[in-house]
């Protein structure tokens, strides 16, 4: 018979000698995992003694206990007529409770994320609006923009409107698709489930995060006949992880596609989210984490910083990936297409190109501005190639993400050469404004705003944009001048070999 606890017996194994935590109202002993746990021993001996759940659930997938602790741990259950009750503050809710909004009042994503940012905890706001250093790189991902003009040309029929298009040799219903944004459970219990669940209305494309917080079965499942998914790869220092992820998302049709994702081989810093001290601001520090005892002691680093979600995510996160070693481990684990994901310069957009048919499609990001800030937008990145390398986009797709507002935006982009545009913020702060419905308004409003440009410039169909119908002039000024640093004579020797 499985032994009941009181919470007064729990409380007292706090420390890195004996931590126990309460997790869906049993009692787990993780001791012995403190120094295993992916995150650090800080985050669990925060919690130690205590009911963890709420800090637990909205960022580990199911069966996350299972695969990491031994049957063992699990000690016995809690008696809950013992466990204290705590008031939360109003803007610590948690995230996901119910408080009735009109979303058709919400008119544009700047109303979606004021009223996300009234419903979400603490927690989740500063995770999702954080971005490196002091915000240079994500500011300048939405103001790029607005220095670019549009030109619309009148006298033409504008009645019909067709926002559909092909990636990969798939359609979409829309040009622009969900980035791989992480942990969405912390603004709603939809998740990306429920993300999925609006991509399917709309026909958009949804990019999974390899740090989602539902099983990547649970997102795809009930999707619709012909709805696209990516899946994203944060290469682990231990590969077997990673093979055996690609495995089993190899069983998993209607993922199309692997995003190997490049732009943040290292975490940047993002002080929203570090002030947070992963858990919560409100949160006490336990005197365990500050003292020095066991395993945080000396020189680790675990006892210097806290950190925030971002940095506990990369924990285990290779950052030894190269052109020669790495395309070549992918291709002996994987048949499905390779998507590069962060590219920031012209130099590497062609080196992607010559690693056709292998890769299909790069995209330029710079990890939402929350890698290295200052580093440009993708905007100047699309600019770059148009001016050294346009022989890249006939090779391959080219998608960009970042800083996307409205459905100029969107529009703009393509009209420089993009094929789709991602949005990552946004539905997650549609998640926080009303569950898989405020992702259904966010994509709603894209959609609509894209319709409208699209006719306002005099066209039809999405093949129709082109850099006719902007002036980027403005941007242009801007954008590196230098020396291409591209060897064309390397794409002789490549075709020289085939």
């Amino acid at each position: 018979m499985s032994k009941v606890y009181d919470y007064t017996e729990v409380a007292k194994h706090n420390t890195p000698e004996s931590c126990w935590v309460i997790l869906y109202d049993a009692v787990y002993d993780v001791t012995s995992f403190l120094n295993e746990h992916p995150g650090g021993s800080k985050i669990i001996l925060q919690l130690a003694g205590t009911d963890a759940t709420e800090w637990y659930d909205p960022v580990h997938p199911p069966g996350t206990l299972e695969e990491s602790l031994p049957s063992s741990a699990k000690l016995g259950t809690i008696d809950p007529s013992t466990v204290p009750v705590v008031e939360k503050a109003p803007a610590e809710a948690t995230a996901g409770e119910e408080r009735p909004v009109d979303l058709q009042s919400l008119l544009n994503l700047d109303d979606i994320e004021e009223v996300a940012t009234k419903k979400i905890s603490k927690k989740a706001w500063a995770y999702y609006y954080s971005a490196g250093d002091d915000l240079i790189s994500k500011t300048l991902n939405n103001t790029v923009y607005r220095q670019i003009l549009l030109r619309p040309q009148i006298f033409v029929d504008c009645t019909r409107c067709d926002t559909s298009t092909t990636v990969l040799d798939h359609k979409i219903n829309v040009p622009f698709y969900v980035c791989p944004a992480a942990m969405a459970r912390l603004a709603h219990t939809d998740g990306e489930h429920g993300i999925a669940q609006a991509c399917s209305t709309f026909g958009a494309m949804q990019l999974i995060s390899n740090n989602a917080s539902m099983t990547p079965e649970q997102i795809v499942a009930d999707a619709k006949q012909g709805q696209i998914f990516g899946w994203q790869l944060y290469v682990q220092n231990d590969r077997a992880k990673s093979e055996a992820m690609l495995a089993r998302i190899a069983t998993l049709p209607m993922i199309k596609f692997i995003v190997l994702t490049l732009d943040a081989p290292v975490p940047g810093k993002r002080e929203h989210d570090e002030r947070m001290n992963n858990i919560g601001a409100n949160l006490p520090i336990k005197s365990a984490v500050q003292s020095g005892s066991a395993s945080n002691t000396g020189t680790n680093p675990e006892a210097k910083s806290l950190g925030g979600i971002g940095q506990t995510l990369f924990a285990g996160t290779a950052c030894d990936l190269t052109w020669k070693t790495t395309l070549p481990w992918l291709a002996k684990h994987t048949k499905l297409p390779i998507v590069l994901k962060g590219l920031q310069t012209h130099e590497d957009a062609y080196l992607a190109s010559l690693h056709t048919p292998q890769i299909k499609a790069v995209i330029l990001s710079n990890h939402g501005g929350r890698a290295l800030d200052t580093a440009p937008p993708a905007v100047h990145t699309l600019l770059e190639i148009r001016k050294y390398c346009p022989e890249v986009f006939d090779r391959i797709e080219v998608w960009v993400d970042g800083g996307i507002r409205r459905g100029t935006d969107i529009v703009k982009a393509l009209c420089l050469g993009a094929k789709c545009v991602g949005v990552g913020r946004a539905a997650l702060f549609g998640l926080g404004a009303g569950g898989k419905q405020g992702v259904e308004r966010v994509l709603e409003i894209l959609k609509a705003e894209t319709e409208t440009c699209i006719r306002l410039l005099g066209c039809e169909k999405i093949d129709e944009l082109g850099p006719q119908h902007i002036n980027s002039r403005a941007v242009e000024r801007e954008i590196y001048d230098g020396p291409d640093g591209l060897d064309r004579s390397f794409l002789d020797k490549i075709k020289a070999k085939l």
